[in-house]
């Protein structure tokens, strides 16, 4: 059997990179960047106040209560040629650029309007409640590296310094297809005996939606070896990758690697892992191609595991991988010390986790209740209560590079 950390390598360095392409803000989300994004300018670009209240000359606040004359009203938007002179102030709003001669800022809450005049309750210091020029980003930083995946505040941080166009790896086009005759679509209203309904293909069309992928569902495909065949090499033709779930095991029925083995360049591997031990993968001419186990709990974690890096590789990420924290195991767990376990946990506490459920390979709900998988390297065959372990995070957003996740 392959080794977890080694099958993966291999996936990885074996995925062919997406093309680059410039796309707006809106289209954005979910990809990769090409090259690293420098700040044209400062981000504030000018001085500005944080607060609604009074720009002030901090030493005119020095002992309280001092009434001020006001001299102007300046909003957001508005550039005032005014200067603050010794004994007077200007109503300012939030945002708006500081006036000269001012240094510091008076919350409207610190003051009381007295005609003309407004008194200050509470001394200010030079710098209370401004925002000085590049005090968040410096003109010239690198702002964003090539290689960050681009989530929604990523997207704002873009807008702020006028990037609408970034230069990403444009997004990946994945087909997904079940196989087997036993499989039905899930609105079959009664199934008949020996029948299934298709909970893979479902899921693994969100994960890769989560993924920031362009989905193209190709169904369920029966135990047809000519029409399975035809659905590959059209799939293969028009897209970046292939998922598969079902036909990648031992069995003689499994139609799926007898396909494939005439088609391209495709290997069937063991890798010690539990669940997830049967798995596919190679090339359908230059298509990569995933072959995940028909289980539905073996289906989510090889997609984990293989899929999801391999897929953002390709899309030039430097963090493959979800984040794993240390936990302490809340019952003891024997497991195969052959494989890398990936137990289906839900947190019991702070840093606590106990069993989601059932652990068997077809039990979805326990996976629907878990927060995570526990991971049990190997070597590990029993883990005490009390114990801790690793536990990855599979709602969390990749966090890990390769260099960081070889360690199953």
């Amino acid at each position: 059997m392959k080794r977890l950390a080694a099958a993966r390598r291999e996936v990885i360095a074996a995925m062919p990179r997406i093309a680059q392409a410039e796309v707006p803000l809106a289209l954005a989300r979910g990809l990769v960047l090409a090259a690293d994004v420098v700040a044209p300018h400062p981000v504030p670009p000018f001085t500005n106040s944080a607060v609604d209240g009074y720009a002030v000359r901090a030493s005119d606040t020095a002992s309280v209560p001092v009434e001020l004359r006001v001299t102007g009203d300046l909003p957001a938007g508005v550039v005032s040629s005014a200067v603050i002179t010794p004994g007077t102030a200007v109503r300012i709003m939030t945002g708006a650029a500081l006036p000269g001669g001012a240094d510091a800022m008076v919350m409207v809450e610190d003051t009381v309007v007295i005609g003309d005049r407004v008194r200050i309750t509470r001394s200010a210091a030079p710098g209370d409640h401004v925002r000085t020029a590049g005090g968040d980003i410096a003109a010239g930083a690198v702002v964003l590296r090539r290689g960050d995946r681009l989530g929604p505040v990523h997207l704002g941080l873009l807008a702020s310094i006028g990037v609408a166009v970034p230069v990403v790896s444009r997004r990946p086009v994945v087909a997904v297809l079940s196989t087997g005759d036993e499989i039905q679509p899930p609105d079959t209203a009664t199934l008949r005996p020996g029948m299934i309904r298709d909970a893979n293909r479902p899921m693994l069309v969100g994960l890769l939606g989560e993924l920031g992928v362009e989905v193209r569902d190709l169904g369920i495909v029966p135990d047809d070896g000519r029409l399975l065949r035809s659905t590959l090499e059209e799939a293969a033709a028009s897209c970046d990758a292939v998922v598969t779930s079902g036909g990648v095991s031992m069995g003689e029925h499994d139609l799926v690697k007898q396909v494939l083995a005439g088609l391209g360049r495709v290997e069937f591997w063991q890798v010690a892992m539990q669940p997830a031990k049967p798995f596919a993968f190679g090339f359908l001419g230059g298509t990569p191609l995933f072959g995940l186990p028909g289980n539905p709990v073996s289906s989510m974690v090889a997609f984990e595991q293989f899929v999801r890096p391999g897929l953002l590789a390709a899309m030039g990420a430097t963090r493959l991988f979800r984040p794993r924290i240390e936990a302490a195991l809340a019952e003891p767990v024997s497991t195969t010390p052959e494989k890398v376990v990936f137990l289906r946990v839900a947190f019991a506490g702070p840093n606590v986790v106990r069993s989601a459920g059932g652990q068997a390979s077809n039990v979805l709900s326990a996976l629907a209740a878990a927060d995570g998988l526990a991971v049990i390297p190997v070597g590990v065959g029993a883990v005490a209560a009390g114990d801790r372990v690793a536990v990855e995070l599979f709602r969390a957003d990749e966090s890990r590079t390769l260099a960081e996740a070889t360690d199953d």
